[in-house]
């Protein structure tokens, strides 16, 4: 493959390169005259126990540069989880408990190889550093940047003229995540547009140490399954590449239609020929929107759980939702007392994550008993046959008395 083929694959659904095209060509050029893959890095801070397709986006795209032949550095910030990053908050975010952080990391572990080839992958934990670093290293560090500098970055500029409260833990983080660079020496590091100050960061730091610089791509952010803000499990719009099949269909199915094509860009490996030819039958009304929507479902469900399952997906979903049937597999629940307050039973079973949101659901109409909108949240569930129980559109269980 020649350098630019090679291009051309990995500017497909990036926004920035920096400081530019040509610097990434020198780069690749370099590498191949030294007979070596160019180090890819990419960190995430294990905030949360799952991964969703937000986070797939820039792991597809360090995919593509294993499979053109390079080596990703993954970093776990096991370290600077215990900080926060600020990127795109406008408050003061809470520091995880470390027993968080490990059981993060542990899941993102498992989640991650899902996508990239573990044999192309150099996975590091950045406490490997920061845990030894001294107080004489880390005021080193931090002499290389300005409050003037860090003050240019949006979210602290906004906090700032509102006299909010920016903790001098935030305050290092673009450093700490910089200073990552300088101990891998990487080529080029990758992450969502929200992340460019970070990565400038990184470049800087680098030419500071007297290391090389590292070029820069920034991908986009996925807007949300609400079809408003980006995907994030904190807003409730988002999809988990380990959720149960129907779930991932369903909550395909359910996005708004100006993102059926953005996801498919973003998320899959469809062609842009094949994404273009779609989007024209659709202005030109030769298809209907659900079925490209259903055909984005099919391709998400089919590349975390193979094409069996996005198979029976598919067709568990045309089951419920088009001949409104019950699926073919509910979860069942037997309860000794003869009635049981329907707020006890959303929340043990998990269907509500506790009373408050309970009480919202059944105001909201989402909770239905064999059929029958439940309105009060004072209602009891007689224990003298078998019931099915309905929260929202695709969640079922079955409830009946020992």
């Amino acid at each position: 493959m020649d350098i630019e083929e090679e291009l051309r694959i990995i500017k497909r659904n990036v926004v920035d390169i920096l400081p530019g095209l040509e610097e990434l060509r020198k780069r690749l050029q370099e590498a191949r005259q030294q007979a070596r893959p160019l180090k890819i890095k990419y960190g995430a801070d294990p905030t949360a126990p799952d991964i969703h397709l937000g986070h797939t986006i820039t792991l597809s795209k360090l995919r593509e540069f294993q499979d053109l032949g390079h080596i990703v550095q993954f970093i776990i910030g096991d370290f600077t989880a215990m900080l926060g990053d600020p990127s795109g908050r406008n408050e003061v975010r809470k520091p995880l408990s470390e027993e968080s952080i490990r059981k993060n990391a542990s899941t993102y572990q498992e989640q991650i190889f899902k996508i990239l080839d573990k044999k192309r992958t150099e996975l590091h934990f950045n406490s490997e550093w920061f845990g030894k670093m001294s107080l004489k290293d880390t005021l080193k560090m931090a002499s290389y940047y300005t409050v003037a500098r860090v003050l240019e970055r949006a979210e602290f500029k906004e906090r700032f003229k509102k006299k909010q409260e920016i903790s001098l833990l935030e305050f290092i983080y673009p450093l700490l995540q910089g200073y990552d660079s300088v101990m891998l020496g990487n080529d080029i590091e990758i992450g969502g547009t929200d992340q460019t100050f970070n990565l400038l960061v990184g470049r800087d730091l680098q030419r500071d140490y007297g290391k090389k610089e590292q070029i820069i791509l920034t991908l986009p952010l996925l807007v949300g399954t609400d079809g408003i803000r980006k995907m994030s499990k904190s807003y409730g719009n988002y999809i988990g590449i380990t959720e149960l099949p129907l779930e991932i269909y369903g909550k395909t199915m359910s996005i708004p239609d100006e993102l059926i094509f953005p996801y498919m860009e973003l998320l899959t490996s469809i062609s842009d020929e094949k994404i273009n030819n779609m989007k024209k039958d659709v202005r030109d009304e030769k298809m209907n929107p659900k079925d490209a929507k259903a055909f984005l479902a099919n391709e998400i469900v089919k590349r975390y759980h193979g094409i069996s399952e996005a198979a029976k997906a598919g067709n568990e979903f045309d089951k419920i939702f088009k001949k409104r049937e019950l699926p073919s597999e509910i979860p069942s629940r037997k309860y000794e007392k003869e009635k049981v307050w329907i707020i006890d039973v959303l929340v043990n079973e998990g269907l509500a994550k506790n009373k408050t949101e309970a009480n919202r659901l059944i105001s909201q109409g989402a909770v239905e008993l064999d059929g029958k909108t439940i309105t009060s949240p004072d209602f009891d569930i007689l224990m003298d046959s078998e019931h099915v129980l309905k929260v929202g559109k695709r969640r079922f269980l079955k409830i009946k008395g020992e």
